[in-house]
Parts: C-alpha cells; sequence; structure tokens
C-alpha cells in the first residue's frame, strides 16, 4: 500500500505516540489542579508550549491549545470581527479558495452585517500582495489568507502580505494547517498577528491543535465554562495530545531540511511523469508548492474513477481536501483557479510524505497512466472529444 494523501492527515511519529502514552500512564492529572500530580501535568503542558512557541517565533503566552485548525480559524476569525466591530469597521478580505473552515465562517459573519471581499487567485493558484493592499479599505478589520492551499499546496506570500497589513493597521490571519512542520514559519519575521494550525497535519495526534496569537489581540471566547487557557479556551486540556503534538512539530522541525529536498525531488519527478499523460495539466505553480504536494487535471475523465481504482492498483490517494470528500461539487480551490467544471471533476491530488521512494514514484506514475487510458476507452466525454464533437480545454 502507498499512502499519498498526507494533506487528509498524517500517521503519527513513533515519538509523538511514545510521549503520548508516557504522559498517559504517568501524568494524568487535571493540570488546573494544585497537587502534584496536577502540576505534574501543569508542567507538561507549559513545557509543549514553551516547544510550540519558539519553534514559530512566539512567546509561550501567545499560544493557545485548541481541538484543531477549525477552532483556531473560527475563534481567530471571530475574534477579529469582535473588535473590528467595536470600532466600527466591518469589511473582512480572505482568497476564493480558502478552507471552509474560514470560508463558512466568513459566510456566517456576512449574514450578520459584514462585508466580504474575496480575492482571486489566478490560474497559477496564487495570491497577488498588491491586490490585497487595493482592497483594504478604512473600515478593513481583518486580512485572512491561508499559509498553504490544502488542495494545490501553493504557498503564498505571507510574509509580503503581512507587511502590508502591518503597514496599513489591519489584523492578519493565516491557515498554516498545511504549512506549519513543512516549510519554515516565523510569526514574527512573517509579520503574522494570528495563526491556526492542527498537529495530525505533522504526525501529531487528531483532535490537537493551537492557534498563535499576538500579544495585544484581544480572543473571544468560543467555549465558555472554565479558565483553562487564559481563560480563553474552557476545558479540561488534553495534556498528552498537546505533548505529542510538541513532539512531532519538533521532530518535523529538526528534519524539515532533509524530508523537503526529499520530497521536492519526488514531487517533480511524479510532475513530469503526470505530465506526459496527454490533456492533462498540473494545478497551481510548479515551484511555489509544498514539497509534498501534486495535484492534476485529467481530461475525460471522473476523479471519483480514478481513485477507486488506484485504490485497487494499492495507491491511497484524493481528488481535494478531505473535510468535503462526500460532495458530488467539484473542487471550489479549482473553479477559484479557472479550472471548469467538467475538467475540475476530472482531479487527482497526491500528497506525498517523507517515507517515499523511487520505486513508489515510479509506481504511482505508471499505475495512473493505466488507470487514465481505460477510464477513458469508455468514458463518451472523451468519445466527444477524441471525434471532434467537443473541443479539447487541456
Amino acid at each position: 500500500m502507498i499512502y499519498t494523501d498526507n494533506a487528509a492527515t498524517t500517521k503519527m511519529s513513533e515519538a509523538a505516540v511514545n510521549k503520548m502514552f508516557s504522559l498517559i500512564n504517568t501524568t494524568w492529572g487535571n493540570p488546573s489542579s494544585l497537587y502534584s500530580v496536577g502540576q505534574e501535568a501543569k508542567e507538561a503542558l507549559e513545557k509543549a508550549r514553551e516547544e510550540v512557541a519558539a519553534i514559530i517565533g512566539a512567546r509561550p503566552q501567545e499560544i493557545i491549545f485548541t481541538s484543531g485548525g477549525s477552532e483556531a480559524d473560527n475563534q481567530a476569525i471571530l475574534s477579529a470581527a469582535k473588535l473590528g466591530e467595536r470600532k466600527g469597521k466591518r469589511h473582512i478580505i480572505s482568497s476564493a479558495f480558502e478552507h471552509h473552515a474560514v470560508l463558512h465562517t466568513l459566510e456566517k459573519l456576512r449574514k450578520e452585517g459584514f462585508e466580504i471581499t474575496l480575492l482571486d487567485v489566478h490560474s497559477d493558484g496564487l495570491v497577488r500582495p498588491e491586490e490585497v493592499e487595493t482592497a483594504i479599505r478604512e473600515d478593513t478589520c481583518l486580512v485572512t489568507i491561508m499559509f498553504a492551499n490544502n488542495e494545490i499546496g501553493t504557498i503564498q506570500p505571507i510574509r509580503e502580505i503581512g507587511a502590508i497589513c502591518r503597514e496599513k493597521g489591519v489584523l492578519f490571519h493565516t491557515d498554516a494547517v498545511q504549512a506549519i512542520g513543512h516549510v519554515p514559519v516565523n510569526v514574527v519575521d512573517d509579520n503574522i498577528d494570528m495563526l491556526s494550525a492542527s498537529a495530525h497535519k505533522f504526525h501529531g495526534p487528531k483532535g490537537v491543535g493551537f492557534l498563535y496569537v499576538k500579544r495585544g489581540i484581544l480572543l473571544t471566547n468560543l467555549i465558555e465554562g472554565g479558565a483553562q487557557e487564559k481563560g480563553k479556551r474552557a476545558g479540561t486540556e488534553n495534556v498528552p495530545g498537546i505533548a505529542a503534538m510538541a513532539e512531532a512539530l519538533k521532530e518535523a522541525n529538526e528534519k524539515m531540511a532533509d524530508n523537503a529536498a526529499h520530497m521536492t525531488a519526488e514531487r517533480d519527478r511524479l510532475i513530469a511523469g503526470l505530465k506526459e499523460i496527454s490533456h492533462s495539466a498540473l494545478n497551481g505553480d510548479a515551484l511555489k508548492r509544498l514539497p509534498g504536494n501534486v495535484n492534476f487535471c485529467f481530461e475525460g475523465i471522473e476523479g471519483e474513477s480514478l481513485l477507486l481504482l488506484l485504490d485497487d492498483k494499492g495507491i491511497q490517494a484524493s481528488s481535494g481536501s478531505a473535510c468535503t470528500s462526500g460532495s458530488l461539487d467539484p473542487s471550489h480551490v479549482l473553479l477559484a483557479i479557472g479550472r471548469v467544471h467538467d475538467v475540475a471533476h476530472g482531479s487527482l491530488r497526491l500528497s506525498i510524505g517523507e517515507d517515499i521512494t523511487d520505486e513508489e514514484v515510479d509506481y504511482i506514475i505508471k499505475s495512473v497512466k493505466e488507470v487514465v487510458e481505460y477510464l477513458r476507452g469508455f468514458s463518451p466525454i472523451w468519445r466527444d472529444l477524441m471525434t471532434g464533437k467537443k473541443e479539447f480545454i487541456l
């Protein structure tokens, strides 16, 4: 079995598993308790906070532990909206291909009277900093642009966008769920005010994440009921999970350069091989993308059939975000970069891991070629394209 859906979730690292079970067995107290077993848990919690903060260039007190990226996105955006509303600022800027945790939160705010501007991302899957600057108004309270796209893997010019927001006095949030642990992130150098992350994207456990909030920004609570996380996120902290997240992030950070070099080389081999398939196209910029992300469209086929047949060959992949895998609609990300519906339906996302081998890449290329040819063999759409009844798009 070749697993190529690391953008959906990663397997927990051995170090993270060991850290989690060690704490489950020995440090099981409530970190809010004053007696010794509780204080041991508190010590482990704060050590994890320090470790996470150090890796992204933050202060420990600027890290709030959450259940994952979606919760962190929600809290960051709703907090910025509340702060803006107090000052009469009800305009928010984002992009058309954000994760639904962002887009759905923005839609909620739209219904509450906020004006939302969704910037184009162009055919290369990149937001233009100058367009962010042009879109900022006197009543803009937040810009939220993802660090790296979860479907096509394009890495956005976050540092430049953050600098513009800093100059204009507008809060800047980034959903860095796909970026953290895979590419360098420094909240100070990158001019980030708020950042969301999720452990299971970098070999940590599911159900754990964090929100970075620059000192001085007042958060709005999503969950009430306790004084945990400086009163900003009620509920007893999942100490074993949080410690495992910190362990996984440390390991990912230490191995980042070597892992990125290996995955980038294999990614580029994979892209080159799939480009040999006629009427196919890589989605997003070829270079400004995550080391492990490959996303293609193949004209004349249906992506769901492609995935099922690849699974029969032992290759586990996806056509886009796992959060929308049950939807029959084409990817909003692919539509945002200009793919038409028929082409967007024939998409394939391969998000490889650091353990990918040359032999596995060769097998993936061979298998995708075989499956695409097979599916096109009985596709009425492909027949119409080949006979000239329809014109090729790719």
